[in-house]
């Protein structure tokens, strides 16, 4: 018999995680990302945004200056994967479970998720494009053109 293995995650790793798709939810609504709006989208204050902007700039994740806030192409590909993962969960949930969409739970399991676990969860969802809350999904390697 194999012992089970526990594995901690790093917080940091999500949390720079969650700034990007606060990012990546302002943009998609069409909306100005300043720094108030990630603020509020987090609930956090001004200076701890600008602290994370000032880090996430010099891991070329995100473009920042008084103009304003946008994704790097490595932000992008980062926001799309955290998107895609809690949309699937999502999916899952509301659809294939018949559950109540429990965001608290989709935000604590989207951090873990690896490629090949998204790619069978999309396929056994059969690929859907649309959250149950209307928003598309970011489509992946698994999905048909």
């Amino acid at each position: 018999m194999t012992d089970e293995k526990l594995f901690v995650g790093t917080a940091e790793a999500e949390h720079v995680e969650m700034y990007i798709k606060a990012i990546w939810h302002i943009t998609e609504a069409g909306e100005e990302v300043k720094v108030n709006s990630i603020a509020k989208k987090l609930n956090v204050r001004q200076p701890s945004v600008v602290q994370m902007l000032k880090k996430l700039k010099g891991m070329n994740l995100v473009n920042y200056s008084k103009v304003g806030v946008s994704l790097t192409d490595e932000g992008k590909k980062i926001g799309s994967k955290m998107v895609r993962n809690s949309r699937l969960l999502e999916v899952l949930m509301d659809s294939a479970l018949r559950i109540d969409i429990d965001e608290e739970m989709v935000c604590g399991v989207e951090h873990h998720m690896k490629a090949q676990f998204t790619d069978a969860l999309c396929t056994l969802l059969k690929h859907p494009r649309v959250s149950p809350h209307g928003k598309m999904i970011p489509p992946g390697k698994c999905c048909p053109k």
